[in-house]
């Protein structure tokens, strides 16, 4: 497994939990990190967050979580052991919502 692919899956470990501590009520419990990529000169981690809910839920959820990028980043300097702490990118993953409409089309049939 190449470096980056450990730091990738312990950032994204960390950043759920993280993610879950949160205390902020424009995040659904149902909130969940899909993926994480980071760059290779760790400066920045795109993370693929999953919402259930329906779009103002979805949106209000990412707003949440760009508000509180800094302390997110903070929490992560903390726990993961990188030379740089990476600044976050959320973006919404609605491959999980898109899982279960295909599922529920099938079941119909």
């Amino acid at each position: 497994m190449a470096r980056i692919d450990k730091i990738n899956g312990e950032v994204m470990r960390e950043l759920a939990a993280v993610i879950r501590e949160l205390k902020d009520s424009r995040i659904p419990l149902m909130t969940s990190v899909v993926a994480v990529s980071v760059t290779n000169d760790l400066r920045y981690a795109k993370a693929y967050i999953s919402v259930m809910g329906d779009e103002a839920t979805q949106k209000a959820a990412m707003e949440g979580l760009n508000s509180a990028a800094g302390f997110i980043r903070r929490q992560i300097g903390k726990r993961v052991d990188l030379r740089y702490t990476p600044e976050f990118i959320f973006e919404l993953d609605r491959s999980i919502e898109h899982g279960s409409h295909i599922d529920k089309l099938l079941k119909e049939i």
